[in-house]
């Protein structure tokens, strides 16, 4: 018996841009996927033996990575961070757009970052927060949190923050302003290279039908 075709969505704004490509990909979950009490995280679909999965962003690429989820749609940015073999992102959703930018309380501006040789900063992005210094010769050290970045250097946790931008508002209320961008951010569909190889009768199909959903909308915007 064939196993359970699972896609893993994120929860949050890039979840309620990606329904519609997934009723045009021909993917709808159940009645309850759509029910904001419900505290169930997978859901059937309309199609036989496959099922979606809601998980929080971050792991969107670890349950797909890993095999646990077949397919998954997620931010460029996590996909970037986390930098697994194991996944391929065939289709960019052209969807959840934002940046990821490093911020720093507006009467630091002065402050010659090219003159410093290390700089510590709250993110949980890590990974791409390092490359980024490194490319310019500087040692981050990373203060790993999860949200409220913006407290940080208030707190005197951190000088400066990596963290996602969209208007800008956050930072703005905060007394933060945005100094550099280090990638611009679109969700992606993801695949788990191995079930592509073993599955391919079901997910290269799959793929082609979220390339042309894309498509249309875009044509139709």
């Amino acid at each position: 018996m064939t196993a359970p075709l699972i896609i893993a969505v994120p929860k949050g704004r890039i979840l309620d841009e990606a329904l519609p490509l997934l009723a045009r990909a021909g993917i709808e979950p159940e009645a309850e996927f759509h029910d904001k009490k419900s505290r169930a995280l997978r859901f059937a679909t309309n199609r036989e033996g496959m099922s979606i999965i809601r998980v929080r962003a971050f792991d969107v690429a670890t349950f797909v990575a890993h095999g646990a989820a077949q397919v998954g749609i997620v931010g460029s940015d996590v996909i970037e961070e986390f930098d697994y073999s194991q996944i391929y992102a065939p289709v960019d959703l052209d969807i959840g757009h934002c940046r990821l930018s490093v911020a720093q309380p507006a009467d630091a501006l002065d402050e010659d970052e090219a003159a410093m040789s290390h700089v510590r900063v709250a993110t949980k992005y890590p990974h791409l927060t390092r490359r980024h210094y490194e490319a310019r010769g500087i040692q981050a050290e990373c203060v790993k949190l999860n949200g409220a970045m913006e407290l940080a250097p208030s707190l005197g946790l951190s000088r400066r923050i990596v963290d996602l931008v969209s208007s800008g508002a956050t930072l703005k209320a905060n007394g933060l302003v945005e100094t550099s961008i280090i990638m611009q951010i679109s969700a992606r569909l993801i695949v788990n290279r191995a079930a592509l190889k073993m599955r391919a009768s079901e997910l290269v199909p799959m793929i082609e039908a979220f390339r042309a959903a894309v498509e249309v909308r875009d044509a139709a915007a």
